[in-house]
């Protein structure tokens, strides 16, 4: 049997033997040189060793952005003068008046120098890294040696957080062996803490997979050291996770049919569930848990809506029913959509926000919870991510019949490949930020269509002047010449044809991420069936980690899979 379906261990249980290294330690801080100064007030002042770690944190940010904002700073300064020693704490009382510049420009010229090295010493550098690897990432799990996915500790630095953190600019401090629970099995040989340390607890608890934990210092929450996404308890989770989607493909019929039937009912509750579920269905919102105040970014999903983040219209552009969304979503990510929905559902909507104020909830009688019950009752395993899963899936399939012409060529394909996966991207609203480098990329690729379209005239020309000639001589030679313009005119063609589908795909895709779908609500079995069915080189939609990753699909995915 393949090792994606070896025997079944009872429930709960994940593994029966467990070893590992345990994690590996960032090194230590390394002291600035005497000759790089900090400036307080326009003089020099050496600092302590854990202060001026802490200001070489501030300093590397130097050119981003996050260090002109004002909570930042805040945040910073205050972490930072809690590390100082008391001498420090009563001179440095004004950030305006620390001058990092010094210091940074050092750690630029640092990065310069590293990235200007000569070869042999690149691959010295990269050899020491591979020794880490191949000692501390690799675990032995029930007798087969797994790769690990993260096992470094994270460094000390300074928090960023996603969108308008609160908590950005604070101290993320240095893990250390006594804040490290290690997990393995009893009778492994069990990891050794690094000299003159402990671990805070060794357990050997066989149900969870994860193999190291900490708590880190800013959200108070646990970090785990797990196995890489390549192994194969990764792999069968996700393999499960998309046959739970390809579950409520059989009965998602009946629970439109039933939340269609809960917009009519008596209870406010029910017509807020259904109204909701609507969205994540229709909309691939996310549910959107409760939250503490404070702690997190202002983000929101469906069941934690207010009423200042949709607008309703009853006609727009044209369109009846329709409902203005405005919201930042998880990672502050802004979702924008004008959407026309169904007479009950927009009934619905004014209801729920009749003589609210703007920050009351929209669905003020919902939670998460509630709505993840009703949900588990209708299947099995269903939570409202599972519909994401679900509709992410089913519209690459759908597209991907849609768009594929067999008769395209290989970089054609490929374009309609990219657009299915596009659409899924903007059902999910996954977007990025324009690249830096996208301007300056593009035009060297216009340059290069521009060389190109020069070279297909000249061929043109050629080939006429060709014709011409066979036409006075009618000789074999002139004819084969003739033949011979033509076969170089057809391919310059081609590859005029291919620089001008990568300029449409570049262009289609500089606001979209199309990485988040791909690796984690599209299931594999349906890109490699297509790139099987196709004759596609599987490497030309997923690069080796993400090979690795999907191995199990690799292997089960023949060209007639349907999701």
């Amino acid at each position: 049997c393949s090792r994606w379906e070896e025997e079944k261990k009872e429930d709960g249980v994940k593994w029966m033997q467990l070893e590992h290294r345990g994690p590996y330690f960032v090194p230590p801080y390394e002291p600035l040189p005497e000759d790089v100064q900090f400036y307080y007030d326009g003089k020099p002042l050496k600092l302590s060793l854990a202060t001026e770690e802490i200001a070489t944190f501030y300093a590397k940010m130097l050119d981003h952005e996050y260090t002109t904002k004002e909570i930042f700073q805040n945040n910073f300064f205050h972490d930072w003068r809690k590390e100082m020693t008391s001498e420090e704490q009563e001179l440095i009382k004004d950030l305006d008046k620390c001058d990092f510049r010094e210091i940074h420009k050092y750690f630029v010229e640092k990065n310069e120098a590293r990235k200007a090295l000569p070869k042999e010493e690149k691959q010295k550098l990269k050899e020491e890294a591979d020794k880490i690897q191949e000692e501390y990432g690799y675990c032995i799990l029930d007798g087969h040696r797994e790769k690990i996915g993260n096992f470094k500790t994270e460094p000390p630095g300074l928090f960023r957080g996603r969108g308008e953190h609160p908590k950005m600019g604070m101290l993320k401090k240095r893990i250390m062996p006594e804040d490290v629970v290690i997990n393995c099995s009893r009778d492994s040989k069990i990891p050794e803490p690094p000299e003159g340390h402990k671990w805070k607890e060794v357990r050997f608890d066989n149900t969870v997979t994860w193999l190291a934990s900490w708590t880190e210092n800013i959200q108070n929450t646990l970090k785990y050291i797990m196995l890489n996404p390549s192994s194969k308890l990764k792999g069968e989770k996700d393999w499960q996770k998309y046959e739970v989607a390809r579950r409520l493909k059989d009965v998602v019929h009946k629970i439109r049919a039933q939340y269609k039937k809960d917009w009519k009912s008596k209870e406010i509750r029910k017509r807020q569930r259904a109204v909701a579920l609507y969205f994540i269905d229709k909309l691939a919102l996310r549910a959107g848990n409760e939250k503490e105040e404070g702690e997190t970014a202002d983000t929101v999903g469906c069941c934690s809506l207010r009423v200042e983040h949709i607008q309703l219209h009853p006609r727009l552009d044209g369109q009846e029913h329709v409902v203005e969304f405005d919201f930042l979503g998880k990672d502050s990510i802004r979702y924008y959509n004008k959407v026309s929905v169904e007479k009950l559902v927009f009934k619905n909507l004014q209801e729920f926000m009749k003589n609210k104020d703007p920050t009351d909830d929209l669905f003020d009688h919902l939670t998460t919870n509630f709505l993840n019950r009703h949900l588990q009752h209708l299947m099995d395993g269903l939570t409202a991510k599972v519909f994401r899963t679900y509709n992410a899936s089913i519209t690459l399939q759908e597209q991907l019949k849609a768009l594929t012409n067999p008769e395209d060529n290989v970089a054609g394909k490929l374009l309609s490949y990219n657009r299915a996966n596009r659409a899924v991207a903007i059902l999910c609203n996954h977007q990025r930020s324009i690249p830096k480098t996208f301007a300056k990329s593009m035009q060297v690729l216009q340059e290069k269509i521009d060389a190109k379209k020069k070279q297909v005239e000249e061929a043109q020309e050629e080939v006429k002047k060709a014709e011409d000639e066979f036409e006075d001589t009618k000789d074999a030679k002139a004819e084969a010449n003739v033949e011979k313009k033509k076969k170089l005119l057809k391919r310059l063609e081609e590859q005029l044809a291919k620089l001008n589908i990568q300029a449409t795909d570049k262009e289609e895709n500089k606001r979209i991420a199309l990485g988040t779908s791909k690796l984690n609500y599209l299931d594999p079995r349906i890109s490699v069936a297509w790139c099987k069915k196709f004759g596609i080189p599987i490497e030309r939609i997923y690069n080796k980690t993400q090979r690795e990753k999907f191995a199990w699909a690799i292997d089960m995915a023949s060209e007639d899979f349907e999701f």
